[in-house]
Parts: C-alpha cells; sequence; structure tokens
C-alpha cells in the first residue's frame, strides 16, 4: 500500500471509531498489509484485497481471552 492508501485508511477508522489515537503503520514484510495501533498499543492488521480490480480491506483483530474482564454482576 502506498502512504496515499494509508492515510486514508487512517482517516476512515479515526472518523468511524471516534478516536484520533488510532495510527497505520507500514509492514516491512508485506505489500497488502499494514499495522493498526491505538497509541503504542498494537490492536491488528489491515489486509488489502485487490481481486477482480475491486479493493477492499479486512480488519484482523485479535482479542486474548485473558485480556476479556469478567462479566458484571446485575
Amino acid at each position: 500500500m502506498d502512504k496515499e492508501e494509508i492515510q486514508r485508511l487512517q482517516t476512515y477508522l479515526r472518523e468511524k471509531f471516534g478516536n484520533g489515537a488510532i495510527h497505520i503503520l507500514e509492514q516491512s514484510r508485506q505489500d497488502n498489509s499494514v499495522e493498526v495501533n491505538l497509541g503504542e498499543e498494537f490492536i491488528g492488521i489491515i489486509y488489502r484485497d485487490d481481486e477482480d480490480g475491486d479493493i477492499s480491506y479486512a480488519f484482523q483483530m485479535a482479542i486474548l481471552d485473558i485480556d476479556l474482564q469478567p462479566p458484571a454482576e446485575n
């Protein structure tokens, strides 16, 4: 992905989630994916799919069980 495409994705995510702390970083190993950070914390990867001339993006975020809070008591 080029810098303009990365900037467009970052702007979209910041607006969609209402959070200016979202940053997208290039991955040196991959041409079709970028890292998504929230502040300094890595939260996921965006993959670019250019199949049949239609471009789409998939955001993948792994959530570890140990990071989840127990359910609130009612």
